[in-house]
């Protein structure tokens, strides 16, 4: 069985480009009937991860969250947009990206996920229960509105990983804390999580990415594009062809093959519209955290003297921290600290989550590579 995958051609923000855009890549795989009844409540789900502006490609674009309210009112359905920002309130990062401002202009439900309810997770999950937020689960569907990213431990940020802000607010550090140093584990839990909620539509960002120091601190990108799919693992894979990476640098997308899910497979999709060749995107810049759970799989007294050498982990460019506190406020262990001279990470005790570098608002915290890494960078 195969999964429909769109790639349609869009270059700029400008309403009527996109909308025209998004209706092709709708049509290409079943045509909006297929993804909105009348009179259905449909959460979309953007990704509004922190308070920035527009134009640092952080969040996704308003102009894509309009065009998608307003196919699904003319098709007799009910938006709602909604989301859990990492940091800060979903009315305060809403306002500084212009989303709130979309659900006001068309007067629709502007939505914070911010009440958690305990779930069971699908069978097969690897983690049994969950913690999902009330609003959410009280819509009849969700429209996922990812925006293509990279992201220092899942490497890209895409429609799996956008599902991840169905957790309400501070139950995130807990899961990145219960999840542990290993990413595989945390991939893992975001995959459970996004087959346990099934949106049934994924309509991605990719106008405007974001390369580099990803999620947050990273630059913008012009992609020219948007995808469409009922599936956002099949999705997932198809842009990590577009980028020209491979699965194995993905951990949600090889979790998804580990579990035998079809679609995260190229040889299931099929590609509707222009070809994957027409979208490639070359030397799309990534974050140097490839390999970071190598020093799990050797001996307990070798990893202990070859953790620093062998791994990625955050690093404070002192120069550039303003000392906000926010890192300090945002790592799920507590080993952040102020100290006489700026702020300390204990990497001793760090998980590698790369919560801090993911919510500085300053680009003051980058990925620094252990030196054998460095020099040996199949590690």
């Amino acid at each position: 069985m195969t999964t429909d995958v769109s790639i349609v051609k869009c270059d700029s923000y400008e309403i009527d480009l996109v909308r025209r855009a998004i209706e092709e890549s709708i049509e290409l795989i079943g045509g909006v009937e297929r993804f909105v009844k009348r009179g259905e409540r449909l959460l979309l789900k953007p990704n509004m991860l922190a308070a920035k502006e527009v134009d640092a490609a952080v969040t996704t674009n308003p102009v894509i969250v309009r065009a998608v309210a307003e196919i699904v009112k003319d098709a007799g359905g009910i938006p709602v947009i909604g989301d859990s920002p990492g940091m800060g309130s979903a009315l305060k990062v809403g306002k500084k990206c212009g989303i709130l401002e979309v659900a006001e202009e068309l007067a629709i439900e502007f939505t914070p996920l911010t009440t958690p309810v305990d779930v069971e997770a699908s069978e097969g999950a690897i983690f049994k229960r969950l913690e999902i937020a009330k609003e959410a689960l009280e819509v009849d569907g969700i429209i996922n509105l990812p925006k293509f990213k990279t992201h220092a431990q899942m490497f890209l940020t895409m429609g799996v990983k956008n599902i991840f802000g169905c957790v309400p607010g501070k139950r995130k550090l807990q899961w990145h804390f219960s999840a542990g140093i290993d990413s595989t584990h945390f991939a893992g839990m975001i995959l459970d999580l996004y087959l346990y909620l099934r949106p049934r539509l994924t309509i991605i960002d990719a106008i405007i990415s974001m390369e580099g120091n990803g999620p947050m601190s990273g630059d913008p990108r012009q992609t020219n594009f948007v995808a469409a799919s009922p599936e956002a693992i099949a999705l997932d894979r198809v842009l990590i062809e577009v980028v020209g990476r491979k699965v194995e640098e993905v951990p949600i997308i090889q979790n998804a093959q580990w579990r035998g899910i079809e679609a995260a497979k190229l040889e299931n999709i099929k590609i509707q519209g222009a070809g994957i060749d027409n979208f490639r995107v070359k030397d799309f810049k990534v974050p140097p955290t490839l390999h970071t759970n190598f020093a799990n799989s050797l001996p307990n007294f070798i990893e202990k003297r070859l953790r620093k050498s062998i791994t990625s982990r955050p690093h404070i460019k002192q120069s550039q921290c303003t000392k906000c506190g926010l890192c300090i406020k945002v790592c799920p262990l507590n080993i952040i600290s102020r100290v006489e001279g700026g702020i300390y990470i204990n990497h001793t005790d760090c998980i590698r989550c790369f919560c801090c570098q993911e919510m500085c608002p300053w680009k003051a915290i980058d990925i620094k590579e252990g030196w054998l890494k460095k020099i040996l960078p199949g590690l």
